[in-house]
């Protein structure tokens, strides 16, 4: 696949999630596989100009986290021009602009879904972009503000003729968040309102039947997961492999989940430090634990956790309570198993929001 001067492996991205899309997690993802161009957590392109520690910690990469797209937020043209100029300069291989944060913070200053509401105001503040750096400039953006206001056909088109690479749809409103149906048929509408450019597809792809679906549908050229990479770190690897055979993979076993859950951590410790790490993985663990089963033991011990020392005791105090869900073989007894993840378009049950910065979202 290419946006702009990019050439890319695959057409599958990672979607940037606040507080979770973080080097570890990317590089996690990155040693299972399947995974190329990912973006980082959305950044204040305020914050970077006046190198603020905490908004390179977000952009912090290294030379096995290729491709990286980084996202800026903000809604100054000569901010975003100037902070995108600084991206190109460290190497990042595209900036992608948020336009579909919800955040009542990031809202606030004119940026993420706000910049939906004025379409002439966002292609000015983009094209200055566009024509600052000779790096691909994707957006990111939600269908509209709400029901009555669906813009994103509009914008894409705006964008387009000022010189977006790509654009990546979440196929709901501001006014959903990341409640209710992910609306294929408006994802639709922007593929069909662009000329040229790729539409990337977002929103609650879970699985590779939901991928597949929502390509098919829609006409997308490729889909972007953020929340189903937290369920299944494997999905990339898995939806590659079905869309190029329509072969459906077994799911990883419980070893092997809890191998890159340990792998995740390490990563973890390595980035930030023991004692920080350990504090932002307490609420990744129990992303991993939806898979296990029954995981009640390991998630009230695992959300007070201060040491890798100590996840490993929680870890193995677990594995020891969880045999007597166990049949002969060691699996799962069937009344003991998780529910197949299905995503909300395909008329079922859809996932909730992970707890933390986004749960407001």
């Amino acid at each position: 696949m290419r946006i702009g001067s990019l050439d890319l492996k695959s057409n599958l991205f990672l979607s940037p999630l606040a507080g979770y899309t973080n080097l570890p997690f990317r590089l996690a993802l990155r040693e299972v596989g399947g995974l190329d161009l990912a973006t980082t957590d959305l950044v204040n392109a305020r914050s970077l100009l006046e190198k603020n520690p905490k908004a390179f910690k977000l952009i912090e990469t290294c030379s096995a986290d290729r491709p990286l797209a980084v996202q800026l937020f903000g809604s100054v043209p000569e901010e975003m021009r100037d902070a995108a100029q600084y991206l190109e300069s460290v190497g990042v291989s595209s900036v992608d602009i948020n336009m579909g944060c919800p955040v009542r913070k990031v809202c606030r200053v004119g940026g993420g879904s706000a910049m939906m509401t004025e379409l002439e105001k966002t292609a000015r503040l983009v094209k200055g972009m566009v024509d600052a750096v000779k790096i691909p400039i994707t957006a990111k953006m939600r269908l509209g503000w709400d029901d009555r206001n669906i813009t994103a056909p509009d914008l894409a088109r705006a964008l387009e003729d000022v010189g977006v690479a790509a654009i990546f749809v979440h196929g709901r409103t501001r006014e959903q968040g990341f409640g209710g149906t992910v609306i294929l048929a408006g994802i639709r509408a922007v593929v069909e309102a662009v000329r040229r450019i790729p539409i990337i597809g977002n929103g609650d792809v879970t699985t590779p039947e939901a991928a597949r679906m929502m390509i098919d549908e829609t006409g997308c050229a490729g889909v972007s997961i953020g929340r189903g990479a937290f369920y299944n770190p494997w999905i990339f690897l898995h939806t590659r492999h079905y869309l190029e055979t329509c072969e459906l993979l077994p799911d990883p076993s419980f070893e092997e989940r809890v191998r890159v859950m340990c792998r995740h951590l390490d990563l973890m410790v390595e980035v930030f430090g023991e004692a920080h790490g350990c504090r932002m993985f307490r609420k990744v663990a129990p992303w991993y634990s939806k898979r296990f089963g029954p995981a009640n033991e390991f998630n009230k011990r695992v959300v007070q956790l201060t040491s890798k020392a100590e996840f490993h005791e929680i870890l193995a105090n677990y594995i020891r309570w969880r045999e007597q869900f166990l049949d002969e073989s060691g699996e799962l007894r069937p009344n003991y198993r998780p529910p197949p993840l299905v995503s909300s378009f395909m008329q079922r049950e859809s996932i909730p929001v992970p707890k933390g910065p986004v749960e407001v979202w």
